[in-house]
């Protein structure tokens, strides 16, 4: 009695089984591949969505020495938010430098219902925007021009510990510092975005004088050229410029 065709017949199940598994690993990799591509893309909502899942916000600070100059007006907070709703990180995108750190402080301590996506809770960004208004008395006028006349009596930040060698390339950073000469927020004005890292953690090994309104410290804007030595890596890492 030949077992050939037994041989053949267990052959060809275990050949189908095989393939069968192995399509089911492929659909598995697919799947798992599709997973973290959706969690490596950030998702962004908007201003309203967000504060409908606001848990707790505190109330703002209104700043002592804004409030005296009749400083007032909007600063645009954009924030990062983990997948269990507290905020990671907070960048002023615009607004005066005396609002924009009381904002910064006061959103970092913010939190919101986590996001869900697809059955399971993901990090997001939004952007705000955190209005400071001046509530006055009927006899009380602001100057006109408040905040260009306090501005004038500014002495801006200085850097007193920078770089310590030279680089044929270099970006050119915006800083927050605030009162006490730490920077509290950065954004790259012109350079390549891969560029950014290298540049933030320079700037975390400088040390600053504060702006000073008088003998006062108040936290200020402050641009400076950072080097660095990232070459120009991919095609598409352009320059960014910001006006």
């Amino acid at each position: 009695m030949s077992l050939a065709p037994d041989i053949h017949r267990f052959g060809m199940h275990f050949l189908k089984g095989a393939i069968l598994i192995l399509l089911c690993l492929l659909n598995f990799e697919c799947a798992r591949g599709q997973q973290t591509d959706r969690q490596r893309q950030l998702i962004t909502l908007s201003g309203k969505e967000v504060s409908r899942m606001a848990l707790g916000q505190n109330p703002l600070e209104y700043p002592a020495l804004a409030r005296l100059n009749f400083i007032q007006g909007r600063v645009r907070v954009q924030i990062f938010v983990t997948s269990s709703g507290r905020v990671l990180r907070a960048h002023v995108i615009s607004g005066n430098p005396l609002l924009a750190a009381s904002a910064l402080k006061s959103v970092h301590e913010w939190s919101f219902r986590p996001f869900v996506s697809e059955g399971s809770p993901v990090p997001f960004t939004t952007t705000l925007d955190i209005d400071f208004a001046l509530h006055l008395r009927a006899l009380e006028v602001p100057p006109p021009q408040a905040e260009s006349d306090f501005s004038r009596q500014i002495k801006p930040p200085e850097v007193l510990k920078g770089p310590q060698a030279l680089t044929q390339s270099s970006v050119r950073m915006r800083l927050l510092v605030n009162a006490e000469g730490k920077v509290i927020d950065m954004e790259m004005r012109n350079g390549l975005p891969s560029q950014f890292g290298e540049a933030s953690r320079s700037i975390e090994q400088w040390a600053f004088r504060p702006a000073r309104w008088g003998t006062l410290p108040v936290p200020w804007y402050l641009d400076v050229d950072v080097p660095v030595q990232t070459p120009y890596k991919q095609a598409s890492d352009r320059p960014t410029t910001v006006e």
